[in-house]
């Protein structure tokens, strides 16, 4: 199995319909020996991920969780926080959560990079 590298301009694209085309890519959707068994999928290059484009309020309304395991440990970050942080880490979490929650996943994770 050969695997290609596609590289994504992210300049100007919703982040939902960027995640879910890369999504695909990682899967190997686009493929014609597409299998959902095996991980058949490209790597993918997105440069740019700092300029993507959010619509609406979700930069204030947007809200990701993560809890320590301690009581009252839960911590809420928003979209506005994370991007001028991190702005690929919310791309990189659209797109985790639109692969399958298989032992597959970590997989096609690791073909993904975002600079």
């Amino acid at each position: 199995m050969e695997r290609k590298l596609h590289t994504i301009d992210a300049t100007g694209q919703a982040i939902g319909r960027l995640a879910t085309n890369i999504a695909t890519i990682l899967r190997g959707k686009n493929k014609v020996t597409y299998r959902p068994h095996l991980d058949e999928g490209d790597c993918v290059v997105v440069i740019n991920a700092d300029k993507v484009k959010i619509t609406g309020k979700k930069l204030q309304q947007k809200k990701y969780y993560r809890v320590s395991q301690y009581p009252g440990g839960l911590k809420e970050t928003t979209l506005e926080e994370l991007m001028a942080k991190k702005p690929g880490d919310a791309l990189k979490k659209a797109v985790k959560q639109m692969l399958p929650n298989t032992k597959l996943r970590p997989g096609m994770l690791k073909r993904l990079i975002i600079k």
